[in-house]
């Protein structure tokens, strides 16, 4: 999606980067388990799609090294900028619009990314084809309609509140074209789409300090389009915020589902 669409979580805005920290916390383990079971190694050649910060750029760069080459796009890479250094080239891509990259890849990942892409076909397809044979690809993303409560356990008016927030972001996100069952649909779209020895996993964190941080974050970047379509008001928010600062909410994040696949 890009930045005109009205990107609800923009990279631009002050709290990206405390979400990319958190993000980073929470996934990182389980994506840099499946780039080294998808035998990333010295002199590959990878994509990394919608990259956001630079934890999984860094990464990459590491296990390929100077005779390798990672490819990092986002629509905004002013986080990314960060890692741009060989064997890291950054650059501004739309994966959803714009034209594949021209070379193809050992290896190419996206993470949090389809999900919010308008034309999500076209973006699968534009990976796919830009990989080598026998090269793999990894799509992690999240399914909050698969469980979509912040607190799982609500059990008084603190948990009320913060699950009413979640689903009025949902609800922003949805506004905007994200696809929020798209997580459960990946293993069937990637076999639909050529991949062999497709297979999946998810991960769903809870009472992790790193959910904590990651809802505050979120909360304050769409604070105002959730005042501004009423579905609450700044007292609510503060209440939530203050809730969270707490420490003594147990917060779930909607579960992280991974497909890989190899083309033939």
């Amino acid at each position: 999606m890009t930045r005109s669409d009205g990107y609800l979580l923009d990279n631009g805005q002050s709290e990206a980067g405390r979400r990319f920290a958190a993000l980073a916390t929470l996934f990182d383990p389980g994506t840099f388990r499946h780039l080294e079971n998808l035998g990333v190694a010295p002199g590959g050649r990878c994509w990394e799609v919608g990259a956001g910060g630079t934890s999984v750029i860094s990464w990459l760069a590491e296990r390929v090294g100077p005779a390798g080459r990672v490819l990092a796009t986002d629509i905004d890479t002013s986080w990314a900028t960060a890692a741009a250094r060989p064997p890291v080239e950054v650059r501004t891509h739309d994966v959803g619009t714009g034209e594949p990259p021209g070379e193809r890849f050992d290896l190419v990942h996206a993470r949090l990314v389809l999900v919010h892409v308008p034309d999500r076909d076209r973006a699968l397809r534009t990976m796919i084809d830009s990989l080598r044979p026998g090269g793999h690809l990894l799509i992690e993303d999240a399914d909050p309609a698969l469980q979509p409560l912040l607190c799982p356990e609500e059990y008084g008016p603190a948990q009320e509140l913060a699950n009413r927030l979640r689903r009025g972001f949902r609800s922003l996100l949805a506004e905007r074209g994200a696809d929020l069952s798209y997580g459960r649909r990946l293993p069937r779209l990637l076999r639909e789409a050529g991949l062999k020895d497709v297979r999946a996993d998810a991960y769903f964190p809870i009472t992790s300090p790193a959910c904590t941080e990651l809802e505050a974050a979120t909360v304050r970047q769409v604070r105002g389009r959730l005042v501004a379509a009423g579905l609450a008001t700044d007292e609510e928010i503060d209440r939530h915020l203050a809730h969270l600062a707490s420490g003594t909410m147990d917060l779930a994040t909607s579960p992280m589902i991974s497909a890989w696949g190899r083309k033939e």
